[in-house]
């Protein structure tokens, strides 16, 4: 039962920020009154199941960091700051061997996806215990399109199939470990954390996740990311009124 397993989470931020064209991290970018990471630290902070959390920062950040999200907002449950590495999935294993040895499952996710919902995170949580890998994502709204490399269309994949993947994206420990092993003796680098499980053969549960869970990449998503913000203030705002004038 995963409530009574000691539950991990690894929150990934070490990236460049290139499309972003700033000179700091972009997760230390405020967004409302607070930095991209803090608000995603903050939802695993609040989850009732997380027991201790692990930050991959840059080097050079992990002291900012210590002081500007972990000190600054009380996150107890960050239990330690560890140096990334060259590629996200180096950085990812790094966070994965400096997890605590009580640990059953891991969740990993992206520092630049300050809204996800901790309904979400409880969801990935139950799902990993139950089937010991899943994702969070989100069905397309769009039609998508298979090009080559000459840009015209191969075909068009049915889109009731398609789901967009987000984080946290929720394993036994065991398992990411083994996958990131594997891929490190292989040679292989995929585009995120399920697909180093699915080609060991994993089943691999996909759980509903918010069209709200953007990653902050570019200068439009911070706006995006403030419209979010203002429009939660408001309906807490309108809340609080309606509470008031009882």
């Amino acid at each position: 039962m995963y409530k009574n397993n000691y539950i991990s989470v690894i929150i990934a931020a070490a990236g460049m920020s290139n499309r972003m064209g700033s000179k700091i991290n972009k997760q230390f970018i405020a967004i409302g009154s607070k930095p991209i990471l803090a608000h995603a630290v903050e939802k695993f902070e609040r989850c009732r199941y997380i027991d201790e959390i692990i930050i991959v920062s840059k080097e050079e950040e992990i002291e900012y960091c210590r002081k500007e999200i972990v000190r600054k907002y009380r996150f107890n449950k960050v239990i330690n700051i560890v140096r990334g590495g060259k590629e996200r999935q180096d950085s990812v294993y790094n966070g994965i061997l400096a997890l605590d040895e009580k640990s059953d499952i891991v969740l990993i996710h992206d520092g630049a996806r300050p809204f996800v919902k901790i309904e979400n995170i409880e969801d990935s949580i139950k799902c990993a215990a139950d089937h010991g890998a899943c994702v969070v994502g989100v069905p397309v709204t769009d039609t998508i399109k298979v090009v080559n490399e000459h840009r015209s269309i191969d075909n068009t994949p049915q889109r009731s199939l398609l789901w967009a993947a987000q984080t946290p994206q929720s394993f036994y420990k065991d398992t990411i470990l083994k996958a990131y092993e594997k891929a490190q003796i292989d040679g292989f680098l995929g585009t995120d954390d399920s697909s180093l499980v699915e080609r060991m053969g994993h089943e691999v549960k996909m759980v509903m996740g918010s069209y709200e869970n953007i990653k902050i990449t570019t200068p439009e998503d911070i706006i995006l990311g403030e419209s979010l913000i203002r429009g939660k203030e408001k309906v807490y705002s309108r809340r609080k009124f309606l509470f008031q004038s009882r």
